[in-house]
């Protein structure tokens, strides 16, 4: 049976790709930690400890994790809103900590900020609230004129300049706070929970803007969410934060096709597909037994994704294959598969099968009998 196996044509590593060297760090945080005073008989806080990472040059990073888990004080350490208790941060070399007050609100104009409820001025209009950072640096009206209106083009909002927030949907505001985050031709973009307050539809624009706005720009992009589903439309690299510690980061196609901590598993497993359906996972038991049913999740990767495996498999072997759950999507702009199957489980039937299908350069495991 290996001559036949070896004519099937080689599945794509996602290791691959992993191997491309990565673009120089703009925004790089080493060995950070912040802790918070003790107040009123409670003892201090550790929001962050030990935080070591590199948002590369013209990427979207996506920082995940669950409410509490240090996520917006890690992107107010970028903008100086907070000083760190230990360790560096730098923005494009500036050790953003270490600067005094009117050396921080210059920076800061480099560094653009997305906020979750969009923090407009109800009394300014769209070509206002866009206008304001530029007024406040004093630039001259006739260059706000020409920069803003580009903006508000480039946000799909030129028929909108006039109109005021009560008068815009949700997702038209977030596109004028995106417009006034790009006025001061930040080289940084930082997104705090953009989309949360937005819905699913609204959502899925609001990416694709961020991702053009990136491209165009050519900006840095550091992103903070709870939704890995923001992560899987938007993010190049993505690191996820858990008790304040980064406890898996990494390119994103490669995260969740081989996600290694269990918060990341946990997050991961109803998006892609990792998650059992209920019959299954209530009888799954981790003992073989007789006439019990191995089931193994298979995990497809790179450009053969929906490549035909598993009836190459089930040819060659001459094993009954059952498909419990199957699920193909795209991750980072490359197709991505699992599929969760059930063979008989006896040792050698299982063995065999996942030989057959590592062979093909797939991932399978085991996940238990039924």
């Amino acid at each position: 049976m290996n001559a036949p196996l070896a004519l099937a044509a080689p599945v794509s590593s996602f290791s691959e790709a992993s191997v491309l060297p990565v673009a120089r760090p703009i925004i790089r945080f080493e060995r950070v930690e912040k802790t918070y005073a003790a107040r009123r008989g409670h003892p201090p806080v550790t929001a962050l400890a030990d935080i070591s990472l590199d948002v590369p040059e013209a990427a979207i990073l996506g920082v995940i994790g669950r409410s509490g888990a240090g996520k917006s004080t890690l992107i107010r350490l970028v903008n100086g809103l907070e000083k760190p208790s230990s360790g560096r941060i730098t923005v494009d070399g500036v050790d953003v900590g270490a600067l005094a007050e009117t050396a921080l609100r210059r920076e800061r104009r480099s560094i653009g900020m997305i906020f979750q409820h969009f923090n407009l001025l109800a009394r300014r209009t769209a070509f206002g609230n866009v206008a304001l950072p530029l007024e406040i640096a004093g630039v001259p009206a006739a260059e706000i004129k020409a920069r803003v209106e580009p903006l508000l083009d480039l946000v799909g909002l030129a028929d909108k300049r006039d109109r005021y927030p009560a008068e815009l949907s949700g997702g038209q505001k977030q596109r004028v706070g995106i417009a006034r985050a790009l006025a001061t031709r930040p080289r940084v973009l930082l997104s705090d929970e953009a989309t949360s307050a937005l819905d699913p539809e609204t959502t899925d624009q609001i990416l694709a803007l961020l991702r053009k706005v990136k491209s165009e720009l050519n900006l840095t992009v550091l992103l903070i969410t709870h939704e890995m589903a923001v992560i899987k439309a938007v993010a190049d690299r993505v690191a996820v934060i858990d008790g304040g510690r980064i406890v898996e980061e990494g390119a994103t196609y490669e995260v969740f096709a081989r996600p290694r901590h269990p918060t990341t598993r946990s997050f991961l497993s109803a998006l892609t597909g990792q998650s059992l359906p209920p019959q299954i996972a209530d009888r799954l038991t981790a003992e073989p037994g007789d006439n019990r049913a191995a089931v193994l999740r298979i995990v497809f990767t790179g450009t053969h994704a929906t490549d035909p495996v598993l009836s190459r498999v089930s040819r060659l072997l001459a094993v009954d294959v059952n498909i419990i759950q199957a699920q193909v999507d795209e991750i980072a702009g490359a197709p991505f598969g699992v599929i969760v199957i059930s063979v008989p489980g006896d040792a050698p039937t299982v063995a065999a099968v996942r030989n057959a299908v590592e062979r093909l350069h797939l991932s399978a495991e085991v996940l238990g009998y039924v």
